[in-house]
């Protein structure tokens, strides 16, 4: 890397990450702040200590390397993981350099937009079901990405709209998108 491109990664205003097969091969100073990490503890490492949980590592993995394959790029909002534990919105970007194995090696950004969503305790499958609401999803539409019944994802629902003290469903979503009412 040259000095002017190090030094545009070194100084970008989100965190910056060049990943091989998930594992950080170099980050810039602003991911490890975000994250509580030295970035010497962070090169060399795996993503999956970013992450709230070694499942949803997997799992977003999954659908990241779908959805990757052939495109190569990737975006979503998730929650994420600090290493003092706590958990925060992420909104997260990559960028594959071969399309074809979108993991082998891509630059990803993370930006920390926890001042602009609430977050609520929340059990691992209430996450995956806001963020499938935030993202615009029907409740079959869910049940049928989460491979649970709709009458599943109603209960989940309600437990989101009792612990967001939503009224509705429309309020429940701007709460998890972060919109203000």
């Amino acid at each position: 890397m040259d000095d002017l491109a190090a030094l545009a990664f070194d100084n970008a205003p989100i965190g910056l990450a060049f990943t091989e097969n998930r594992d950080i091969r170099r980050c810039n100073p602003r991911l490890a702040e975000m994250f509580g990490f030295s970035e010497e503890a962070l090169t060399g490492a795996s993503l999956s200590m970013l992450y709230p949980s070694s499942e949803e590592f997997q799992r977003i993995g999954r659908i990241g390397q779908e959805i990757m394959r052939g495109v190569g790029r990737y975006r979503d909002e998730r929650i994420m993981r600090r290493k003092c534990g706590e958990l925060f919105w992420c909104r997260v970007r990559g960028q594959s350099l071969d399309p074809e194995a979108p993991f082998a090696r891509a630059v990803w950004s993370f930006a920390d937009i926890s001042e602009d969503r609430p977050l609520a305790e929340m059990s691992l499958r209430e996450r995956q079901v806001a963020k499938l609401l935030a993202e615009g999803n029907t409740t079959k539409e869910i049940a049928r990405l989460l491979d649970l019944s709709p009458r599943t994802v109603e209960v989940h629902r309600a437990r989101l709209m009792k612990k967001f003290s939503a009224r509705n469903s429309l309020e429940l979503i701007a709460h998890i998108a972060g919109i203000p009412l």
